[in-house]
């Protein structure tokens, strides 16, 4: 009787060990994040952040995304400022060496960018538009063992994302350059962002309240995020 408990326990343990598969992970995260339902109803997104660097400088930075359209990205601190505009076949950035006037960035910038302008995120609806995905096991993250999703987009681009068993959140993301090149450096190297701070915003999304690139230091706290505000057109314009 007593070997028969011990076994039925064991199958119990060994039962709740078990593997998610895919579907149930992307299950799980759908219905953390609010459902598919309340994804896909967001069509705009404003977000205020503030950063503070390892010499104590703060950086602030504004951010405007509509819906698989546009987005407009600013930065300000003391010591730099810049602004990036991105649309599906477009980009541009200032140049503080020209004046701070608006130039063309180069097509595979905008292209590494694209997939910021899905505001589901490529894990809703994945099929639908395009993407592969693939389970690569479990792997820690700051102390949680995640669920590791790889997404190739159907650009052929590919980054990996991380969720946590314990909340279904996507804490981490990891991928190649994102398109951004900063001060000659590889486009094409690996960048991982972490994000923490969970909670729901008034109209009951779901957000990280702070994101941080490992490796480079700071975590930017976002102070305010507004989900389907009209923005002004001429935002998404290069015009000073």
């Amino acid at each position: 009787m007593k070997n028969s408990f011990f076994l039925l326990l064991l199958l119990l343990t060994f039962g709740s060990m078990r593997a998610q598969t895919l579907d149930e992970v992307l299950g799980n995260y759908t219905k953390a994040m609010g459902g598919k339902d309340k994804l896909n109803s967001i069509q705009s997104v404003y977000m205020e952040g503030v950063s503070v660097m390892g010499n104590g400088n703060e950086v602030n930075s504004k951010l405007w995304k509509e819906n698989r359209k546009q987005m407009r990205r600013e930065v300000n601190s003391g010591m730099f400022s810049f602004t990036m505009i991105l649309n599906d076949k477009e980009g541009w950035r200032t140049n503080p060496q020209n004046g701070g006037k608006f130039e063309a960035m180069a097509p595979e910038m905008v292209a590494g960018q694209q997939n910021e302008l899905d505001l589901a995120g490529p894990l809703v609806d994945y099929a639908i538009k395009g993407h592969k995905l693939e389970m690569q096991g479990q792997e820690d993250v700051n102390g949680a063992n995640c669920y590791k999703i790889k997404v190739t987009y159907a650009s052929g681009k590919d980054a990996t994302f991380y969720i946590d068993p314990k909340t279904w959140y996507m804490v981490r993301m990891k991928s190649k350059g994102m398109g951004m090149r900063r001060g000659g450096g590889n486009p094409d190297q690996e960048v991982s962002i972490d994000y923490s701070d969970f909670r729901k915003t008034d109209d009951g999304y779901i957000f990280p309240f702070a994101t941080t690139v490992v490796g480079m230091g700071g975590t930017t706290n976002f102070e305010k995020i507004e989900v389907n505000k009209p923005a002004d057109a001429k935002l998404f314009r290069p015009e000073q």
